[in-house]
């Protein structure tokens, strides 16, 4: 087992050696108690269609107090464990990446696990692209009651986050970009970091934005990682309960602060930065409005603003009902508001009518970039 260095501000660096092939991957694990699943994250990497000597895998264990640390040391030496305290995410790719020996580095939640061929797939993309510098992919989300759900693009994209057109695709994007689906070039994830430690969840937002905005990326159709949703995720169960909500807003508010920044800095125009950066706001406000109430236009601007970008192109039937739904907003008090909202949503009766009448519209089919003229 191998301590993580100090590096408050201070990297270190490990460059592959000559005798690292060109093709040399880094499989960069981050768990924090997940012995429930962690050994089936790892074992998918191992099994992976790919050269054992052409790859490491490192585990970065977030201050895990379950068994995790204990499954992981099982599979020593050909996986590397590094322990340290409880910090999150973002403080988990801080340690990690400067750890990494491989030219490229594919990122793995330990409660997530990848299909046969991944490592393959992603690292022959590379090879034929020299100017891409992220690929990303389709998921098949799991749950605990067994249903499953794919999510993935129509067809191959390419994409590098410059422009205003640019920024209206990439937000919409996202969900084939996180931690699972995500593989960086690691001179790539070196410029970006450090990724600011108070992204305790969200920090692969942070990296997979600024790698969009540094480089060309591609997202693929292939359908490469299985993403379990279940009461352990800690995107999803920070937001059980008044606490975990307002921790999950204000996650929320720092990465928007934080790439409002980090965009214009590295030369993104204003009206892109902010096009990124506006779902990522509404999201943080929406959170806000829930747990510590505000004033009833806020809600209207805040429902309206999420409904705008993801579900721009919906159908005239669906916009009349979400414009109905969201007049209550303008006069009653965001919790109440919200409170209603999801009595209704938690009600068989209501979700039976709602499937039949008025489903829930796809996500907005906004043009890929091949499409237009950035």
């Amino acid at each position: 087992m191998a301590a993580v260095p100090e590096f408050l501000g201070k990297y270190r660096i490990i460059i592959g050696g000559a005798n690292l092939p060109r093709s040399f991957v880094s499989v960069l694990i981050d768990t924090y108690n997940h012995e429930r699943f962690v050994e089936q994250a790892i074992v998918s990497a191992l099994e992976q269609d790919f050269p054992a000597t052409e790859r490491e895998i490192i585990v970065v264990d977030d201050g895990s107090t379950d068994r995790t640390p204990e499954i992981v040391k099982k599979f020593e030496p050909r996986v590397r464990l590094l322990r340290k305290k409880n910090g999150g995410q973002a403080s988990a790719f801080n340690a990690g990446i400067p750890e990494c020996k491989g030219a490229i580095i594919a990122f793995l939640d330990g409660d997530d696990w990848w299909a046969p061929g991944k490592l393959r797939r992603v690292t022959d993309t590379f090879s034929a692209e020299p100017a891409v510098g992220l690929v990303g992919h389709g998921i098949k989300e799991t749950f605990d009651t067994g249903a499953v759900r794919i999510v993935a693009p129509e067809k191959d994209e390419r994409l590098r986050l410059c422009s205003l057109a640019t920024a209206q695709v990439f937000r919409l994007r996202k969900s084939y970009l996180g931690t699972s689906r995500m593989t960086l070039r690691a001179g790539l994830a070196r410029q970006i970091l450090p990724v600011p430690e108070a992204l305790v969840i969200e920090a692969d937002e942070y990296l997979f934005t600024l790698a969009a905005a540094r480089s060309e990326i591609i997202i693929l159709q292939e359908v490469l990682t299985y993403y379990g949703i279940h009461g352990g995720n800690l995107y999803f169960a920070s937001g059980n309960g008044i606490a975990g909500l307002r921790k999950k807003q204000k996650v929320m508010e720092t990465l928007a602060n934080s790439l409002r920044i980090a965009l214009p800095a590295i030369g993104i125009p204003t009206d892109a930065a902010e096009c990124t950066v506006e779902i990522v706001q509404a999201e943080a406000n929406q959170m806000r409005l829930i747990v510590d109430g505000g004033r009833p236009w806020e809600t209207f601007r805040t429902e309206k603003k999420i409904y705008e970008v993801l579900h721009a192109d919906a159908p005239p039937k669906h916009r009349y009902f979400r414009m109905a739904t969201m007049l209550p907003a303008l006069v009653l008090p965001p919790r109440t508001y919200y409170g209603i909202r999801r009595w209704l949503s938690s009600r068989s009766w209501y979700r039976r009518i709602r499937e039949k009448t008025v489903p829930v519209p796809e996500i907005t089919r906004v043009a890929g970039p091949e499409e237009f003229k950035a």
